[in-house]
């Protein structure tokens, strides 16, 4: 291994994304884990997608910290597989929780259920419950793995293999970009991977219990996420801001060559 050299990030990640392109997922994550310095962070759902990565993660002792954002609304099917999972690689994922004094004046303002009453109202629940414990995960980062895929809005698709996420600081990385559905569940029954049962029950995107339903014949991946709002763009705010991967402005981050 050669010595550490200092690179400005946009440009290691567009060539971490040209090198994604000919490697399997076992390969891009064990690269991203070679390649970028310091703390990397791998924040799973539990859904399929993040099944699939943390088995590639598990399976080869990668050292990658594994968080999930415990919202305290999650279904009981979800925490089932967060013990599965547990059970079957022997490795802790480590659950964040909403900061409780944020949460208590969320509930005591809103009510229980009140991010129905406005997308402004939804919006403030996911940054208590969901965007603030994943500040927190990323404090002090270099790389944030992700479950994200083109297929699964025309927003996500805008993004790429690798990218500099202004808003954390970090260089995001989405192993599984360019896979679409189908290979990601053919990979979580080929390997025997735990995953939650409410897939097989039509909820393809699975989030927090009140604000997911199953979708319909046809409907996109991600229609039963806050099925109630009427905009396109449906997002919780974890992956508001992608940043560009060829950005200039982005601050200068210490990486190894292998």
């Amino acid at each position: 291994m050669t010595p550490a050299s200092i690179i400005n990030p946009g440009a290691r990640a567009l060539e971490l994304a040209a090198r994604f392109a000919a490697l399997d997922l076992f390969e891009r994550l064990a690269l991203a884990a070679a390649q970028l310095p310091g703390r990397i962070v791998f924040t799973t759902s539990l859904g399929i997608e993040d099944q699939a990565i943390a088995h590639a993660i598990f399976s080869q002792d990668l050292a990658i910290d594994v968080v999930t954002l415990d919202t305290g609304r999650l279904f009981p099917e979800t925490y089932q597989v967060w013990v599965e999972t547990e059970r079957r690689y022997g490795r802790r994922i480590h659950g964040l929780s909403p900061d409780h004094r944020h949460l208590e004046a969320l509930v005591r303002r809103q009510g229980i259920d009140g991010f129905r009453a406005s997308i402004e109202a939804r919006r403030a629940c996911c940054a208590v419950r969901k965007v603030e414990p994943l500040g927190r995960a990323l404090d002090g980062a270099s790389g944030w793995i992700t479950g994200l895929r083109a297929e699964q809005s025309a927003d996500r698709a805008g993004m790429d293999f690798v990218v500099v996420d202004q808003a954390y600081g970090v260089l995001k990385v989405n192993p599984l970009f360019d896979w679409i559905r189908d290979r990601v569940v053919a990979f979580v029954r080929t390997h025997d991977v735990p995953y939650n049962v409410l897939h097989d029950r039509g909820f393809l995107s699975i989030g927090c219990a009140p604000c997911t339903r199953a979708v319909a014949a046809g409907e996109p991946e991600r229609a039963g996420r806050w099925w109630w709002e009427n905009e396109d763009k449906k997002e919780c705010g974890l992956h508001a801001r992608h940043g560009a991967a060829a950005s200039t402005h982005a601050p200068i981050v210490k990486l190894e060559k292998v």
